[in-house]
């Protein structure tokens, strides 16, 4: 049944009702400490955490008091605390700026954990790559009042490695990079949040700021991570949160199957989902049943069915089938998708081929949401039947 992204936001925190026979008596568990989604990205997820900081947030609506609330999340609007002075006059001095905030002030400044920070940064992605936060100083000396606060800047230098090239310092690192970073702010964050609450006396802890803290929502920090770091990062997060010992309760969305992989395989108690939305605007969670590992390319493949039967094919279909084709052809050890397609008489098989590369071009729903022509439809259909009849893909 659809929903919008608020009654999903209340399934979420609802207890669930189960039914072991029909005749039996309903019993209600508590709201799963670990509550794993799998969407697509344009879905809504980052409207979704904003839904549920809405159900349980109190007190300030500002949003720069993160640790405050019932509610803690890392989103795009965590990445919107940072942005960049690129120097444009100079071209010399780039500086990724944190904008004033109760959240960086209390890691940074009350708990020094800029250390932490910077070893998680590198971790991820390169020890050679190294985020310096700032002193205070004056940006005016003849000023006494142009007085830029401690940790409210961030230059980068890259370590060259010989003694033939210089270091390169104040440089602008990639959005995935930067994306990696604030990540790293927020984990130690975590780290902080979950060793204080597992200290079972509010008055033994350092602070009484998360007393309240109810739920830590956890969209997507996964961006530009080469596979090996992006295992890394979901097994610590797994076992960052399988280190919780207070009622905090986590809900974790992402568009990577290789992080929804790990995590459903690392946090083997939590409630997993995906999160679907359909043309009509609405939307629906769907609860992954089996034990065995979420497999992407039968979701997708679920995904061209569904709208072959209802009629609503359309380019970003050919996206999802090439995928499928992708990592089916991969599995039987095929160096090339293609070989899979139907071949004419002459052995090759041009016209599948051209019409899926011409059509694969968009990576997400959102992106493209032109109708097919109808000998387009026959030729999904038609690979689809194929692949179920040929390689026995369950149907």
């Amino acid at each position: 049944m659809e929903k919008n992204l608020n009654n999903i936001a209340q399934q979420l925190m609802m207890p669930i009702v189960t039914q072991k026979a029909q005749n039996s008596k309903k019993e209600q568990k508590a709201v799963p400490k670990v509550q794993l989604i799998y969407a697509f990205n344009g879905t809504g997820k980052t409207r979704l955490s904003m839904e549920l900081k809405k159900l349980v947030a109190t007190g300030s609506d500002d949003d720069s008091s993160l640790t405050r609330h019932k509610f803690l999340y890392y989103n795009a609007f965590t990445e919107d605390l940072f942005y960049w002075d690129n120097d444009l006059e100079g071209n010399k001095n780039r500086v990724l700026k944190i904008q004033p905030n109760s959240f960086t002030d209390w890691i940074l400044q009350e708990q020094g954990q800029d250390q932490n920070i910077i070893s998680h940064f590198q971790r991820y992605t390169n020890d050679k790559l190294t985020p310096k936060f700032n002193a205070e100083y004056l940006k005016n000396p003849q000023d006494p009042n142009s007085v830029v606060k401690a940790n409210s800047e961030v230059t980068f230098s890259l370590e060259r490695g010989n003694d033939e090239e210089e270091d390169l310092s104040n440089i602008k690192i990639s959005k995935g990079e930067e994306s990696n970073f604030i990540w790293c702010v927020f984990y130690s964050l975590l780290h902080l949040v979950i060793e204080q609450l597992n200290i079972p006396e509010h008055t033994d802890r350092e602070t009484d700021q998360f007393n309240e803290l109810e739920y830590i929502f956890i969209d997507d920090p996964v961006s530009s991570l080469d596979e090996n770091y992006l295992i890394e990062m979901a097994i610590d997060i797994a076992k960052l949160i399988k280190s919780s010992e207070s009622d905090l309760k986590f809900i974790i969305t992402t568009h990577n199957p290789l992080f929804y992989n790990v995590l459903y395989n690392e946090l083997n108690r939590s409630k997993r989902y995906i999160l679907r939305k359909y043309e009509s605007g609405g939307y629906e969670l769907l609860e992954q049943k089996n034990d065995s590992p979420f497999a992407f390319h039968l979701f997708l493949k679920s995904e061209i069915e569904r709208a072959l039967s209802n009629d609503e094919l359309q380019k970003y279909h050919f996206n999802y089938l090439r995928n499928i084709l992708e990592k089916t052809a991969t599995f039987l050890g095929y160096e090339k998708w293609g070989e899979l397609l139907p071949k004419d008489p002459d052995g090759s098989n041009p016209t599948e081929t051209r019409i899926i590369n011409l059509s694969s071009h968009s990576q997400h729903s959102t992106e493209e949401v032109s109708m097919l022509i109808e000998r387009n439809k026959a030729v999904i259909g038609n690979l689809i039947k194929l692949l179920n009849e040929t390689y026995k893909f369950k149907s």
